[in-house]
């Protein structure tokens, strides 16, 4: 039995001096990567740092690359006194301080073409109108810096009108002044255009009209697309007005001094009385829960829930009554200004409508023309079968074949005669058709 365990004994032995160098050689192996006096832990952070190095001397190789959202751009700040200051701002630094999206901000991008709009936020009125945009807060007004003769035009007349605020007794809020300023700007602009281009197309409408050629009608195909083009700026701002009269939503979140005064002002929570198990009162706050062993007879819960509802409808009626006032008067503010975008664009339609009597009026014209010409093919066209006709008899007796009538010299002069005055005659019965089927008068 002992000779039976001796093999095995000496095969394990074996496998662990065999297990021992493999072990040995893998330590030696990996001491040539790792010395073994640094820890483990170190050569990783190492290899993480000589890693994050790496990328960033690739990047710094580019002094070009900027990060996204981090250019600055050049702002004008008119604060409620009319005071002027021109900012270097980035993008993340209005977002952060104006509480707005990205998208809103794209709207004031002069590299991106946006129709008109006016976007009511939580702290802050997006306004791009033509070539003024501008964020308008409670406080201020954030202007892009422009050489453009609107914007200059609005910053100097909104710092005029606040700066003599304290003369006039007008009640409109900053933004609603600043949104006043811009509309007003808005509308005499684009009136302005229109009465230019007015002046410009009746002028070639007319004389076109008197002389139709390829000079006036290349004209009025270039007035016609800058109609189309004005109209459609008009109509952004029109029907923008228009979305924010039928919203009272969007006219109530454009009061950002009533907000900015309502999120200020602490509202005082009401205390009601309770009396407790004990006999005694205690002042609870609403909110509280009502203890189990308090609310046996269950009349403390209802009258907290009462106190509750009341509270909460007198403050409701309270928010709808100042909203209700607040939406009127801007909806008054909006509706003015509609009115003259309005008329604006009645006088593009008027002179879209001139312009379509005009074309009408040259279809007209070149149809009569089409018509004269019609007749005077037909009428030429009767005349050329007479005539052929005429020269097939003329033509049949200048054939080469014997007959007697060439027997006497004028038989041949009386048969053109006769021939001559049957085509005549036949042309004469072709122009009493014509009259007859009223073809064309005669």
């Amino acid at each position: 039995m002992v000779a039976d365990q001796l093999p095995s004994a000496v095969s394990l032995t074996l496998f662990a001096s065999i297990w021992r160098k493999n072990q040995k050689t893998m330590e030696e192996s990996q001491g040539d990567f790792l010395p073994s006096d640094v820890p483990e832990s170190t050569s990783s952070n190492n290899c993480e740092r000589n890693t994050s190095s790496a990328h960033s001397n690739r990047w710094s190789g580019f002094p070009g690359v900027k990060k996204r959202g981090h250019s600055s751009r050049s702002w004008i700040k008119i604060d409620q006194d009319g005071n002027v200051k021109i900012l270097e701002l980035d993008k993340a630094k209005i977002m952060r301080q104006c509480s707005l999206p990205s998208r809103d901000l794209r709207l004031l991008d002069p590299l991106f073409i946006y129709p008109s709009t006016i976007l009511g936020r939580e702290k802050a009125i997006v306004v791009s109108l033509e070539q003024i945009r501008c964020i308008i807060t409670a406080e201020e007004v954030i202007l892009m810096n422009s050489l453009d003769i609107n914007v200059v035009q609005y910053k100097s007349e909104l710092c005029k009108r606040l700066q003599a605020k304290k003369d006039q007794s007008d009640d409109l809020p900053f933004e609603f002044r600043a949104l006043e300023l811009a509309l007003e700007l808005t509308c005499m602009s684009l009136d302005v255009k229109v009465k230019e281009l007015e002046m410009e197309i009746y002028p070639v409408l007319d004389e076109l009209a008197s002389s139709i050629n390829t000079l006036n009608l290349e004209r009025v195909r270039r007035l016609k697309g800058h109609l189309l083009t004005l109209t459609q700026r008009v109509q952004k701002v029109r029907d923008e007005l228009e979305h924010l009269m039928d919203d009272d939503g969007d006219m109530a979140e454009m009061y950002l001094t009533e907000k900015k005064l309502r999120s200020e002002g602490n509202t005082p929570h009401e205390i009601n009385p309770l009396t407790n198990f004990s006999g005694g009162t205690r002042q609870v706050s609403k909110s509280a829960p009502v203890s189990p062993i308090a609310s046996t007879s269950g009349a403390p819960r209802l009258q907290r829930a009462f106190s509750s509802i009341v509270t909460a409808s007198k403050q409701g009626s309270l928010t709808s009554s100042h909203g209700g006032d607040n939406i009127e008067q801007l909806e008054m503010l909006l509706e003015a200004y509609f009115v003259v975008i309005d008329h604006t664009l009645s006088k593009l339609l008027s002179l879209k409508e001139y312009i379509d009597d005009t074309e009408d009026l040259i279809n007209i014209k070149l149809g009569n023309v089409q018509n004269h010409l019609i007749q005077f093919e037909l009428l030429l066209t009767a005349a050329t079968f007479v005539a052929t006709l005429f020269a097939a008899v003329a033509g049949v007796f200048g054939m080469n074949f014997a007959a007697s009538i060439f027997d006497y010299p004028s038989a041949f002069s009386w048969v053109l005669i006769i021939t001559g005055a049957g085509c005549g005659l036949l042309y004469f019965s072709f122009l009493l058709y014509f009259k007859y089927k009223k073809i064309f008068p005669l």
